[in-house]
């Protein structure tokens, strides 16, 4: 097996069809509710659109809940308001039904997959299903040794790829992408910061479960170490993600990429999948073209990427329990804006043209 080099991706990922984007923008112009009326979900309609190539827009009604789950094993500086080695207990709640996420997923008729890349515990507590994949078992501690092996990152990276390729060949037409971790705020934000040029106190914040201020200097500190260590390979993504990323983020990662390479759009949530799509636009700048930013979590790190992204959250309600929590509440808007681009009518005096819903359109 060939090396895997992330810039490839930037070859296969091509922009949401501009043609289709233009020709969703006209049929709004010719609906009943005036241009402006209906604020970001006109926005949001004219977007999935594009991601689908198709006019009027169709409804998403496959969404998947995907939760990447890993330890790290900087959360033994006691930077996290869990107990290191703990995922596997925010991974049980999941499957429980007795988790934030789990419970709006399931009012909402949303499937839930859970992913073991990196989990600190013995299989045999999880379904086979969770675990049968597991790129190793906890992620080293970033401020003073590598995350994974170069072996490793790869690994998780196709690991990724191969749930992303799963998910599009079951017909899942939008993925709200999540974690389950313990520590891994702390990743996020080393690897936001390396990518940021900024230091460590700019990105540094609490965490879902909160900390204390003794508890955010020691973050800060376990940061500022990384980041050390993550400078010298700030060239090579996949360096990177050894270097000071971990089993999970490597994944994810990899997932985000190829769900562009397979047109599948993303709702992203907090901050973990926020630093692992920054990594990726690093890779193939188009990628971001694909995602949607769910909420604001309140953590610094969140909002540094998301700005260097692009990226304008759809909410900002305060959620910071993590788990895929604030992107599944993003869900409904997506869903609504599909639903209104596609069902309100058009004005008397503005027919349909008879190519409408073709599909068709340039491309960039």
């Amino acid at each position: 097996m060939s090396r895997l080099n992330l810039d490839d991706f930037s070859e296969l990922i091509e922009r949401p069809d501009s043609g289709t984007r233009r020709d969703a923008e006209e049929r709004r112009e010719r609906l009943s509710v005036p241009p402006g009326a209906l604020g970001r979900l006109d926005e949001l309609g004219e977007w999935l659109a594009a991601a689908q190539g198709a006019v009027p827009v169709r409804p998403v009604e496959r969404p998947k809940l995907v939760l990447f789950a890993g330890d790290h094993g900087v959360a033994a500086l006691d930077v996290s308001g869990r107990p290191a080695g703990a995922a596997h207990v925010l991974v049980r709640r999941v499957l429980d039904g007795a988790s934030p996420a789990a419970v709006l997923a399931r009012r909402a008729g949303v499937p839930v997959r859970v992913v073991d890349a990196g989990l600190d515990c013995d299989p045999a507590l999880l379904p086979d299903d969770v675990v049968r994949r597991r790129v190793r078992r906890g992620s080293g501690r970033i401020d003073v040794a590598d995350a994974l092996t170069a072996e490793e990152a790869e690994r998780a990276v196709r690991l990724g790829v191969a749930v992303a390729d799963e998910e599009a060949d079951s017909g899942t037409d939008l993925v709200v992408l999540g974690d389950l971790s313990v520590g891994g705020t702390t990743v996020a934000a080393t690897l936001i910061a390396a990518l940021c040029g900024t230091d460590a106190s700019v990105v540094t914040g609490r965490g879902g479960a909160g900390i204390d201020d003794l508890a955010w200097m020691r973050k800060c500190a376990a940061v500022r170490d990384a980041l050390r260590r993550a400078r010298p390979v700030l060239g090579d993504q996949l360096a990177l993600l050894a270097a000071v990323g971990g089993a999970d983020f490597a994944a994810m990662t990899g997932f985000l990429l190829q769900s562009a390479v397979r047109r599948m759009p993303v709702i992203l949530d907090g901050v973990v999948s926020a630093a692992c799509a920054l990594v990726a636009q690093r890779a193939a700048f188009r990628a971001p073209d694909w995602w949607l930013a769910g909420q604001v979590s309140g953590e610094p790190a969140q909002a540094k990427a998301f700005d260097r992204m692009a990226l304008n959250p759809l909410l900002d309600h305060g959620v910071t329990v993590g788990e895929g929590t604030g992107a599944l509440l993003a869900l409904p808007l997506v869903q609504a804006a599909a639903a209104l681009a596609a069902e309100l009518p058009v004005r008397p005096d503005q027919p349909e043209p008879e190519d409408a819903g073709d599909g068709t359109g340039g491309s960039d």
